[in-house]
This record gives C-alpha cells, structure tokens and sequence, in this order.
C-alpha cells in the first residue's frame, strides 16, 4: 500500500486545501488509485474549476441549437433533418514535448469527440501559435505540428480546410495548437453520454490500453519548467489507421439501436469517460479492471484509468446486444470487451481480480469539484497611441507586410494537408472561410478559426469581442449566414491576477459579441498555464481566446470567394478612421506594439455584415473578403493575388496615409461588383466606390505601382525560406 505524503498529493497537482475537502468527502483516506482519480478530475483540463463561473456568461441558445455546452461536442440543426456538431479543443502541452504526436492526437482527440455524438467528420480546421520566426525552436516545432495534423487527418480521410497560423514571441516557450472538427448527422439520431439502465454492460471499444499519456490532463494544467524534456511520456501517441476503423465501426453500430450512451475516452482516459458518463445519467459504474484490454503487460488499475492511450471508446449498451455489437467491432479488427455494469449505487467502483481497489462517490469528483471565483484584476485601459511617422512608401509597406510571418501565404503549411479528400470542399485554405458542401446536398457548411490576440493582450474585452466578430465577418463575406461558435480559450496562469482579469475581459467581450449578432456558444474548451519558466522560453502567452465559426449557405453556387475578377467595380463598405493602434503596419513597419485595438461597433457589426450579405445572395456581389490585418490594401492584395486581375484604387480619407492604407477599423469589407452596377442605396454605412480591376499591378492613385508578380514573390517567401535554414 502506498502511503499519501504531502509530496505525493502536490505531485498530483492537488493543493493541501483540496486534499482536504478529499479527505471530507469520502471520510477517510484515498488510496493511490483514488487520488490519481481525484487529481485527474479536478484539474484544469477536466473540471474547468477557474473558469467555470465565468463561462457560464456565454450565451448558448438559439433556435437551431440542439445541443449546447456540456457534452462532447455542440450540435446546431441545419434543416432539412441534418445537424451540424461540432468542437474545438487544445493540445498545446503535448504538441511543446513532442510536436508531431502531440499534433496528431489532438486532431485523433477532437474527430472522436465529433464522431461520437453520431456525426461522420467531414472537416477539420486548426489554430496554431508559434514563437518568433527566428527562435531556435520554431521551425523544429512548426515542421512537427504541421506534419501531425497532415500525418493523421490526410490518413483518416477527413479534409483539413482552414485556419491560421502566427507567430510571436510570447509563444517561444508555449506553442498552442488548437484543432477543430466539423461533422454532418441527421438530427434525429444525435448520441448522447449520459450512462443509464440498471444492469445495462459497459463496454469498451477500440485500441488496447497502455501507459502512454498517463497524468496528460494534470500536465496540461501547469505550466512548463525546465523538465519539459522529462515529461515526454505524459504525450500520447496515436494511430489515424485505428481512428478510421473505429470511426466506422461506431457509425456502423450507430445505425442501429444497440447504444444507451457513449462517450470517448480523451482527457483522463477511462476515468473521465466513466465518471462523466455516470455523473450525467445519475447512476453509478462498476468495472472489472482485468477484463480492460493492454498492451502492456502488467499494468495496475492506476495506469489503465489513468492512461490517455487514443483510439479508444466507452459504451453502454442495451442488453441483450453484446454479440451484435461485438461482431461489428471485431469485423472492423478492433477490440471489444464488456467490462462492468450500470448500478444504481452513485459510485465508481473498481474491481481487481475480485478485490475492490476503488469505492468513490461519483458527485464529489464531478458535479462537486473546486469552483474558484479567483481574484482578477482587469488591465487599465491602454494608453492612446501617440504620434508616428506617417507611411513615406505605402507601396513598399505593403510589400513588407504580405512578406510578414503574420501575413505570409500559409501555402506551405496546407498543401501538407489534403483538403479536398471527399469532394465535398468548394473552398479550399487561403479563403475568407472555406466551404463544404453538404454530401448530396446544394446546401454548404462555411467554417473559420480566428483570434486576434495583440488586440486581446492591450484590452481583453475589445479583443474578446473582436475575435467573435472576426469569424462573423469571414463568414458573411461568403454569402452564409453565421450559426454559432466554439472556442479554445488559451491563457496563462489563472492565480495570477493579471491573467485572470485577461481571461474574465476575454469572456465578458466574446459573450457581448455573441448575444448582439445572435451567434450562440455551443462548445468550446479552456487552456490554461500557458507559460514557461524553461530555458529560451518567454513567460504567459499573450491571452488567446480562438474562436472557430461556423455558418449556413443554403446553395453553394450563391457563395463567392475573395478571388477578385476583371471587369469589377470595388466598392469599400463601413467607417474608414484610420486606426492604426496595436495594427499590424504599427509592428512591421515602426516596431512598435502599442495604443488601444480598434473599437468594436457590434450594431455596425451586425447592420453592415447583414447588408453585405443581401447583396452576396442576390446576386450582385461576385468576390468579398472583410478587412482586418493590415487594412484595406493588404484586403485588397489578397484579392488580388487570388484572382487574376490587378486592380486601380483611390485611398479614402484618413486622418494619415498609414491610416487609411492600413487601418484595422472593424465593421468593414471590400466588395468587387461587375463593372457599372449600382449597389443598393440603403447601405447602413459609409459606400464608396474607390476603383476598379483589371492590369497586373496593384496602382494606388498618387502612389504609384507594384505588381502582382512582386507582391506574389514578397508573400510566397517566408515558409520556404523559413523552412529552408
């Protein structure tokens, strides 16, 4: 018997006042398999115990909502009998330690949490953070994370369509890499976790259990020290072969009636998937710890219930349908074990060849875990930006900026990703926000990640409430209309008071944002000690509250893309002040990150993108893209250099030539129309035609001329030359 020292419980990321409310709980001492239990449950990672009380300000209902926060993954109606489900989460410790895998899983992690919920997965989408281009860590863990995602979502058959990549150097010691999955199920066979049916078999399904990942979800509650190189084991290691059996084996099962509940074993492996299985169906679990499938000979309850091994599945079944079941999973060479039975006890019981080795009250670990109200303080507003020295060369800053890593082309990065597996992708990476279509249907999914984290580091709540909006923008200037969002909410330390006032500002914008343009929270996960101490690395990330969007096209041939065509009108749409505050040019081109974020109008937000839209669907708009890094002329750059065309512009006025060539105001987008038509005239804000396409250069009136040629190679160049060293 193990004794539980002091050191034993700080070892399991338990502070001594919650291993005393263990201790009230159960009225005596944990075993060494109850505290791993406890010490799982209670962290970050599973129980949200920091955040909780602010996330509960989210708004998450709407009409097409099904289902909200609180199961593996959100799922909105999609009409025609068809739901939408989707999630996105972190894997950001793991992919630090050990990038390809811990990349890899992530996605393996977030397909099961879709497939789950009975969807098949049809897209994946990504969110990742570097640190300087030129840390010595960087290109090694930009080559792994890139290969992971490619490695397993190209071998699953699911295409990866969008995301971002950034860099900076709050990131050196902390990369985040945040992946998402969209999946398609029809709405009335949408499965669900919660365990019930007294007597009903627990079953497990999948890949054998072995000892990697074991304490994956306590490590990913910390921050790294110096022994990141040590905690290589707590990764994961994952198989996209076994995923794609599994995935179909569960969607074969699922077309039947066999399934009370299931639930995939992610963070915390079978602990977690047990006990919020029966935390949620009010029952209580028992499971024969020997009947577990291994790979690993000898392993103890501890590491089977600890172990974060991927590819694998919690089930309860009806009676009576353990063979049928068993037949499909041994038919796609997957193991199926029935391990243990629902009770109506309220406890995890654990038994080990017939001795009991785990006896817990399921409501202290799950509904009854900490919630903290921590102490915050919100950051001061940021100082005006004084005077810069306006732009001399707006032409060779434009160069400059689309040559940047921020604003680099990401075609390095997602031609390692197949994006077209499955014939259902209309837009491919590089896009606004990409497309896909509904299989045998006309109707078309439009799906985006965005965060603007310099704007969330100088005000959390402006730049909360600009990364939703962002995606609302992406998403409108297709021609769909926004539905709903998940998020990844990555942030340092939250006993730091400083973080925690980051994180609560994050929210409180993000749930101002969702409730004026009716775009609910349907899921989402939260990261948090996102900083390290380790040699060369910097201290907290900066805060980062990635948001991933998803919207509704009802024809797919009615979406337009940011390609700009010959012959077009440009027409400029929303307030141009030329703010130049925390923008990108105000980095790039003056060294300088400072000044307030723009503000975010979130009636002009709604008024404007609602306008664009109409005029997207009927027909009058034939390429769009919103403006936001970089302003109006690196919006109207990318338009170009997707198209084929050049194009002849008037700069509106601004107070400064920077300002109105690369102001980030918020609310606005760039429209290409056939040359000649008139736009409509009930516009809700500032309309102006600033020019036209055609040439093969981009022509700025009183500015001279850069060509498309130049610009192509000045944005083509950062990956590979990065990547090249």
């Amino acid at each position: 018997m193990t004794a539980i020292t002091a050191d034993l419980v700080a070892s399991h990321g338990l502070s001594p006042d919650e291993y005393d409310r263990i201790l009230k709980a159960l009225g005596r001492e944990p075993n060494l398999l109850e505290l791993g239990i406890f010490s799982v449950m209670w962290s970050e990672h599973c129980s949200y115990k920091s955040s909780r009380m602010h996330l509960a300000k989210l708004p998450t209902k709407a009409p097409w909502v099904i289902q909200g926060p609180g199961e593996n993954a959100g799922v909105i109606d999609i009409g025609d009998g068809d739901a939408a489900i989707f999630k996105m989460e972190s894997h950001n410790h793991p992919s630090f330690i050990e990038p390809y895998q811990g990349a890899a899983t992530g996605v393996g992690g977030i397909m099961r949490d879709v497939f789950t919920m009975g969807a098949r997965p049809v897209a994946n989408l990504n969110a990742l953070r570097f640190g300087a281009a030129d840390h010595p860590k960087t290109r090694q863990l930009l080559r792994g994370v890139v290969a992971g995602i490619g490695g397993y979502g190209n071998c699953v058959g699911v295409p990866t369509v969008g995301g971002e990549v950034n860099f900076h150097p709050a990131y050196n010691g902390n990369i985040l890499v945040n992946a998402m999955t969209v999946g398609i199920a029809k709405s009335d066979k949408i499965f669900y976790s919660a365990a019930a049916g007294i007597g009903n078999p627990v079953v497990y399904v999948g890949s054998k259990t072995g000892r990697d990942g074991i304490h994956g979800a306590t490590m990913a509650s910390a921050e790294f020290g110096e022994d990141t190189d040590e905690k290589r084991p707590t990764v994961q290691v994952g198989d996209p072969f076994m995923e794609k059996l599994l995935i179909e084996a569960c969607l074969e099962l699922m077309s039947t009636d066999a399934i009370v509940a299931i639930q995939d074993m992610g963070a915390a492996g079978l602990t977690s998937s047990s006990v919020e299985m029966a935390s949620k169906g009010g029952v209580g679990l028992v499971l024969r710890m020997e009947d577990v499938p291994c790979r690993e000979a000898g392993m103890t309850p501890y590491e089977m219930m600890l172990s974060e091994s991927q590819e694998r599945m919690l089930m309860v079944l009806k009676p009576g349908r353990e063979d049928e079941a068993a037949a499909i999973f041994r038919k796609w060479d997957l193991d199926f074990a029935i391990i243990g039975e629902v009770t109506d006890s309220g406890r995890l019981q654990l038994d080990w060849h017939g001795e009991r080795v785990c006896d817990l009250p399921l409501d202290p670990i799950g509904e009854e875990a900490p919630k903290y109200d921590r102490p915050h303080t919100l950051p001061a507003a940021p100082a005006p930006l004084g005077p810069v020295a306006d732009s001399k060369d707006i032409l060779a800053d434009l160069e400059a900026l689309v040559a940047s890593p921020d604003l680099a082309s990401r075609r390095w990065v997602w031609e390692q990703y197949d994006h077209m597996v499955g014939a259902d992708t209309i837009q491919r990476p590089g896009t606004s926000a990409a497309l896909v279509r509904v299989h045998g249907a006309q109707k078309a999914l439009a799906l985006t990640t965005d965060c603007t984290p310099r704007y969330c580091n100088a005000d959390p709540r402006e730049g909360g409430k600009q990364a939703v909006v962002e995606t609302w923008r992406n998403i409108t200037a297709t021609g769909a209309t926004p539905l709903a969002i998940t998020n990844c909410l990555n942030f340092a330390a939250p006993t730091n008071p400083a973080v925690m006032g980051q994180l609560v500002g994050c929210i409180e914008g993000m749930a101002e944002a969702c409730t004026a343009l009716d775009y609910p929270v349907v899921s989402g996960n939260v990261s948090l000690y996102n900083e390290s101490k380790a040699t060369g690395g910097g201290a907290a990330i900066l805060p980062t509250p990635a948001i991933g969007g998803v919207g509704l096209i009802q024809d797919w041939q009615d979406a337009v893309s940011t390609a700009l065509p010959a012959g077009s009108d440009l027409w400029l749409i929303g307030e141009a002040r030329g703010h130049l505050g925390q923008s990108l040019w105000l980095r790039e081109c003056r060294s300088l990150e400072a000044g307030p974020p723009p503000p975010v109008d979130l009636a002009a937000e709604r008024r404007t993108g609602d306008w664009v839209r109409a005029c997207i669907l009927d027909g009058t708009v034939k390429a769009a893209t919103d403006l936001s890094d970089g302003g109006l002329l690196v919006a109207l750059a990318e338009m170009a250099l997707a198209g084929t065309t050049g194009a002849t512009i008037t700069l509106p006025q601004a107070e400064t030539i920077a300002g109105a060539a690369f102001g980030e105001d918020q609310a606005r987008y760039l429209l290409a129309v056939p040359a000649g038509t008139q736009l409509p005239d009930n516009a809700p804000a500032p309309l102006q035609c600033i020019g036209s396409s055609g040439g093969d250069t981009l022509a700025i009136d009183g500015h001279g001329a850069v060509s498309l040629d130049q610009l192509r190679i000045a944005r083509e160049g950062f990956f590979p030359t990065l990547m090249a060293r």
